[in-house]
C-alpha cells in the first residue's frame, strides 16, 4: 500500500507519517514546505511539494497511491477564511482529486461536535460548520472513505483506553494525538472501518478493546 498523508508536518500529520512509517507502508508526504518536513519527519519515505489549496499540485501527488489519510486543519489565526480555505475548499480539493485519481480508501481527520453549528467553536469562523461541510462532500464522493472525529486533541499520551461511537454520540473528551494517528491508520487496514464516522476519546474507565472491535462495534 501507498498512502499519501496530507498536512504531514502537523502535530497529528507527523504522528500519522511516523506510525505508517513503523508498520512498513509506503509514504508519500504532502508538504508546502520541504525544508521543513526533511527536519521534522523520517527519512524513510517520500516528500513531494504541494497544497490542498491548488489543485493543479494534487495529481502528481497522487500518482500511484492506493489510499490518503487527510490530517490538514486550519491554523488559529485572524483570517477569517482559514477554515473556509483549508477545511472545506482544500478537503474538497483532494478529495476530487483523489476521485480522479480512484484512491481505494480516503481517512479524514474531523472533528467531536460538527454538526453542532451553535458550539462555542464555530466562533472560530465557523471551524466545525465547514469541516462538516467537507464530511458531507466526502460521503457524497463516492469514495471509500472514514471519517474520523477526535476529541479535544492532547500532545501528551496516556494509557486510558480508546472510546469509539457512531457520529453525533460524543459531545466531549480528550484524545492524544498518538492515539488519533492510531485510528486513522489501522482504519486503511479493517474492513470494518469503510464508510463510517467513527467519534473518538480516550476514557479512563473505559474497557481495553482492539481495534478491530472498536470498528465493529460501530453501526
Amino acid at each position: 500500500m501507498k498512502v499519501l498523508v496530507a498536512g504531514a508536518t502537523g502535530q497529528t500529520g507527523r504522528q500519522v507519517v511516523e506510525q505508517l512509517v513503523a508498520r512498513g507502508e509506503s509514504v508519500r508526504a504532502l508538504v508546502r514546505d520541504i525544508e521543513k518536513a526533511k527536519s521534522s519527519l523520517p527519512t524513510n519515505l517520500e516528500i513531494v511539494t504541494g497544497d490542498v489549496l491548488e489543485p493543479e499540485t494534487l495529481q502528481a501527488a497522487l500518482l500511484g497511491c492506493n489510499a490518503v489519510i487527510c490530517a490538514t486543519g486550519a491554523s488559529p489565526s485572524f483570517d477569517i477564511t482559514g477554515p473556509y480555505k483549508v477545511d472545506y475548499e482544500g478537503n474538497k480539493n483532494l478529495i476530487e482529486a483523489a476521485k480522479a485519481a480512484a484512491i481505494g480508501h480516503f481517512v479524514l481527520v474531523s472533528s467531536l461536535c460538527t454538526s453542532k453549528f451553535f458550539h462555542p467553536l464555530n466562533l472560530f469562523w465557523l471551524i466545525l460548520y465547514w469541516k462538516k461541510q467537507a464530511e458531507e462532500h466526502l460521503q457524497k464522493s463516492g469514495l471509500t472513505y472514514t471519517i474520523v472525529r477526535p476529541g479535544g486533541l492532547r500532545n501528551e499520551t496516556n494509557s486510558e483506553p480508546l472510546v469509539m461511537a457512531p457520529a453525533d454520540t460524543l459531545f466531549e473528551g480528550n484524545i492524544p494525538r498518538q492515539k488519533v494517528a492510531q485510528v486513522c491508520v489501522e482504519a486503511l487496514f479493517q474492513p470494518e472501518a469503510k464508510n463510517k464516522v467513527v467519534e473518538v476519546i480516550t476514557r479512563e474507565n473505559a474497557k481495553p478493546q482492539p481495534l478491530e472491535t472498536l470498528f465493529a462495534n460501530v453501526g
